[in-house]
């Protein structure tokens, strides 16, 4: 799996804009990739930054690149 920081790199070079990291964790968490503990959640489930729909295809597209 690429790291928070190759994926945002790839979207910046892409897509011309960084990802947040909380944005990543909640595109792989919807993708059943990472399910570890995090910071940025308030409760069980509830997330401070989701990522935005705007940039979740972006993101998407980018991981499906980089594996």
């Amino acid at each position: 799996m690429a790291t928070y920081r190759a994926i945002q790199q790839e979207v910046k070079a892409t897509y011309g804009f960084t990802p947040k990291t909380g944005w990543i964790a909640c595109v792989l968490s919807e993708r059943e990739i990472a399910k570890q503990p995090t910071q940025n959640r308030t409760g069980a489930s509830v997330r401070i930054e989701a990522c935005p729909a705007d940039k979740r295809a972006s993101i998407e597209a980018a991981l499906d690149r980089l594996g």
